[in-house]
């Protein structure tokens, strides 16, 4: 009972995290009409920083007893049995990584290239993180660990999360099947990957994909309808080229910040702006998820096993 009430509470804090995304997104960005490519005169630009403001976050725990294949996932863990979800990549001078910046607003611009996500499960973790997709777009996923995933795609909706696919993620059968700490059972090796679509309820711009099976595993993405975004890099950093002139809104949206950060923008032919953004991380309850040990789920039930955290031994 105590288990089943710590996963109610994170599942239900997951619902509510997407229903608030979906919320503030619904009401701080509009629908922008199709996008047409054409020739930029006196293009411009924009640069900039995002910084966090306030102290960062301690990152969510899940007890790896509680989930399938505490061994190998338990590769990047804390030493004690937890495996940590950093919610934010900040450098030293709380410059914020992968932050999503985008204009609104453009109707017409340089040519639209979209590159569609490609996102690998390894080590028990989906890489990006945070990206960028498109509406009526597709995603791929390939899994690269020797254990099972499953991907389970929601977006956003004004009555919560609505599911977009929900596929098993397959194994390479070059892996070896056999769960050890020897070197075999550390390779990566491609499985078949899986191409899925993406097709967002009008107004919707958050997607989450997160695994079945390893509830610390999540990748966020939110779809642009035009090519003038950017992530930010790992000091913060960002850039948009190319903009033809005009009266603008910057976008600036991380999946745990506490809102979308929305301002106007001004771009003077060949001209260059700058703007400087601090985001918040989000408040509410995070019950469930500290790293509060409980002797029913210790790492006693493990018996001759250890979890050993061989590729990164996490920090709070």
């Amino acid at each position: 009972m105590e288990y089943q009430n710590k996963v109610g509470h994170q599942m239900r804090w997951g619902y509510q995290v997407l229903l608030s995304f979906g919320c503030s997104l619904v009401l701080g960005v509009s629908a922008a009409l199709a996008y047409q490519e054409a020739p930029v005169t006196d293009g411009g630009r924009i640069t900039g920083k995002v910084t966090l403001k306030g102290s960062k976050p301690v990152p969510r725990g899940f007890n790896l007893v509680t989930f399938p294949d505490p061994l190998y996932c338990g590769r990047i863990s804390n030493g004690a049995g937890w495996r940590l979800l950093k919610e934010f990549t900040i450098d030293e001078k709380n410059g914020v990584k992968d932050v999503v910046v985008m204009l609104s607003g453009i109707e017409r611009g340089k040519p639209f290239a979209f590159q569609e996500p490609q996102i690998e499960a390894g080590d028990c973790q989906f890489k990006p993180s945070v990206t960028v997709v498109r509406d009526g777009g597709k995603v791929t996923v390939v899994n690269m660990d020797p254990v099972m995933h499953d991907i389970q795609a929601y977006e956003t909706s004004n009555l919560g999360p609505r599911v977009l696919f929900n596929v098993p993620l397959p194994i390479s059968p070059k892996h070896t099947m056999v769960a050890s700490m020897g070197s075999d059972y550390k390779q990566h090796i491609a499985g078949t990957p899986m191409t899925q679509g993406i097709n967002m309820t009008k107004g919707r711009r958050v997607f989450v994909m997160q695994c079945g099976f390893h509830a610390y595993m999540e990748s966020w993405g939110m779809a642009v309808d035009n090519p003038y975004f950017a992530l930010t890099d790992q000091a913060g950093r960002f850039e948009i080229g190319d903009i033809p002139p005009g009266k603008y809104k910057l976008v600036v949206w991380h999946p745990q910040a506490r809102q979308t950060i929305e301002q106007e923008v001004t771009i003077s032919a060949k001209g260059s702006a700058m703007m400087n953004v601090a985001i918040q991380p989000r408040e509410g309850t995070r019950a469930g998820m500290d790293t509060v040990e409980n002797p029913r789920f210790g790492l006693g039930i493990l018996k001759d096993h250890e979890i050993k955290p061989t590729l990164e031994l996490q920090q709070p």
